[in-house]
């Protein structure tokens, strides 16, 4: 093993400083350490595949050109063997001086972990089975300078894990699994998509007054114009006023910010599809919902039995489906819906310890003794109707009862996925509820929306009906990548400064 595994050899600042002193020491010889570009012939991955039934000790006289980071290296005097990645894959490099001759051998052999190389050479399978490469050339194309972490333990410490991901990557090669999921998801959603008839759209990620959901935003101020810009909290109400246009399916894959606390389950930056439908309604959301995921599931992962943190999960249709109200009123005992008495509320709150605001009535009460005694409980892909119209400023009433609105939230181990609903297209009723929102915001509630005049002027030229669907794709990934935390797919979430 070479002294720069041995952990306590050398500290990283001695390391750093010997290979400083390589770079000069290879310019001084004329050898540029950092070259500019390098012709492959086929990548490490192509070789294992195309060579994968090359029998041990077996040679061929195929010559390759490969390339990749020095991830191991063993010295053993006239042998010196180097393990190349590139992306996913690993190849030997066998390394003979009586091939590569004294000078090319002994700059092989002065080569550091986490170097990255180009190797021309012969492949050969090793009577130990290993696949190979016998180079008769051995290229440094950029120097490592600082050393990485030591093989055989990884990298385990997460803070360090989140903050240099490009290091995660490095040590932890199981990692690249979780993101090339996370690209596959979002490739499969926008194909489910466009299969659907849905128009992909841009809509300002800068806007005067932030919509489309109940957040508080980042404010930044643009100095040509003099004037306060939010960062989106949800692209919600610039999608809507393309179906007032004339556009009848549109989605985005978005990038949202919401100026809030951070958990296993909330990062200030984060991605979302969301898509409207002209003439759809919840029930049609509700499908597009239940096969999109179940579509995105077998596609990337071949199976709709699945493993979260331990707990089966079936994401095999149909999905359950069950009323906010029957729900609560299951968790506590007793019949309660958005009618029931703000009283009785009350002293259920109080039993279950559910904080409260004097300025709330039966809608939020009923949505706080949800959140609080029942949306963990939901493991299994469950929608929840029945949302009261005070915690849904944007969803339409519910002709049969209009103190709850046509709305659903998707609720998956515990946490909600996804939230949907029949769109309120009446722009008398929307003032009122943006009216009622800016209330609550003046007494104090920095989440409250804001009443948008565009958007209500948009709205009185006429919004066809519609249904509207917003998807956590974090989430959706976290479930399928088995992540316990929401930074566990995200490549650069966001960290407090380091001390």
């Amino acid at each position: 093993m070479t002294e720069e595994l041995r952990a306590d050899a050398r500290t990283t600042d001695e390391v750093m400083a010997g290979r400083l002193a390589k770079i000069a020491e290879l310019r001084d010889k004329g050898i540029e350490p950092f070259r500019d570009g390098f012709e492959r012939t086929a990548s490490v991955g192509d070789v294992v595949s195309r060579y994968s039934g090359l029998e041990a000790g077996e040679e061929t006289d195929d010559i390759v050109t490969v390339a990749g980071r020095i991830v191991a290296k063993r010295d053993q005097g006239k042998v010196l063997f180097l393990v190349i990645r590139d992306g996913a894959a690993e190849i030997q490099a066998f390394c003979r001086l009586n091939v590569l001759g004294d000078e090319a051998f002994s700059f092989a052999r002065d080569l550091d972990l986490g170097d990255w190389v180009g190797v021309t050479g012969r492949v050969i399978r090793t009577r130990r089975g290993e696949l190979s490469v016998s180079p008769g050339e051995v290229v440094l194309l950029s120097k490592s300078i600082r050393p990485l972490p030591e093989k055989y333990h990884g990298l385990a410490d997460t803070e360090t894990r989140y903050r240099q991901r490009y290091v995660d990557l490095i040590a932890n090669p199981e990692v690249r699994t979780v993101f090339e999921t996370r690209f596959r998801v979002i490739a499969a959603i926008r194909r489910f998509m466009d299969a659907r008839g849905f128009l992909e759209v841009e809509t300002p990620m800068l806007q005067p007054i932030p919509g489309g959901a109940t957040a508080r935003p980042f404010v930044t101020h643009h100095n040509a114009l003099d004037m306060d810009l939010y960062l989106r909290i949800a692209p919600e109400l610039y999608l809507k006023r393309l179906l007032v246009g004339g556009f009848e399916r549109v989605y985005e894959v978005n990038r949202s910010f919401r100026n809030e606390g951070m958990s296993p389950r909330h990062n200030p930056e984060f991605t979302m599809l969301e898509a409207y439908q002209a003439y759809g309604t919840m029930e049609t959301m509700r499908e597009l919902t239940e096969s999109l995921i179940t579509r995105v599931a077998e596609e990337v992962l071949g199976t709709l039995e699945i493993e979260y943190q331990g707990v089966a999960v079936s994401l095999i249709s149909p999905w359950r489906q069950a009323t906010m109200a029957d729900l609560v009123s299951e968790a506590v005992g007793g019949e309660v819906s958005v009618h029931t008495p703000v009283a009785e509320l009350l002293v259920l709150c109080d039993r279950h310890q559910v904080p409260v605001d004097p300025s709330w009535g039966p809608g939020k009460l009923l949505t706080e003794l949800f959140e609080k005694l029942v949306e963990h409980t939901l493991i299994q892909p469950t929608f929840v109707t029945g949302y009261p119209a005070e915690v849904s400023p944007l969803a339409r009433r519910n002709d049969a009862d209009p103190a709850i609105t046509d709305r659903f939230e998707l609720m998956i181990t515990g946490r909600e996925f996804a939230n949907a609903f029949s769109e309120l297209v009446d722009p008398l009723d929307q003032r009122s509820r943006f009216q009622a929102q800016a209330a609550a915001k003046d007494a104090g509630d920095d989440e409250a929306m804001w009443v948008d005049e565009d958007y209500l002027r948009a709205q009185e030229y006429g919004m066809p009906p519609a249904g509207g669907l917003g998807i956590g794709i974090d989430r959706l990934v976290m479930l399928l990548t088995d992540s316990a935390s929401i930074r566990d797919v995200l490549l650069f979430p966001h960290m407090r400064p380091e001390a």
